[in-house]
């Protein structure tokens, strides 16, 4: 397989009130994936399931996302996640805090594979 990496867009999410890690990932992925139509698959002759799609995620708690509500969000392509340390967690004056979530998403083909 010659894996070729055609694009990486990054995304930021938040969750405000709940310290939810998930959210504040879910949140990340979509705002990566959602300012953007990712149409390279038909550029190469493609099938949208054909993308290989790798999401690493930086949160302060990796160990509290929920790495199959990130998988069900991709609509298509063959996804994997990966949660590291990063992030930012924001102490409110209240107590509590704001979750700050980091996104990077890397789409790449098998180029070995158009027919």
């Amino acid at each position: 397989m010659t894996k070729t990496r055609v694009l990486v867009e990054f995304g930021m999410g938040t969750s405000l009130r709940r310290e939810d890690y998930t959210e504040a990932a879910c949140r990340a992925i979509k705002d990566a994936l959602w300012h953007n139509s990712v149409n390279v698959a038909e550029l190469f002759d493609f099938h949208k399931e054909d993308m290989i799609i790798e999401a690493e995620i930086g949160v302060q708690k990796p160990e509290a996302v929920d790495r199959d509500a990130l998988l069900e969000i991709f609509p298509y392509g063959q996804p994997s996640v990966r949660v590291t340390e990063g992030g930012l967690d924001i102490a409110k004056p209240q107590g509590g805090r704001t979750v700050i979530a980091n996104a990077a998403i890397t789409v790449s083909f098998d180029m070995e594979a158009a027919e």
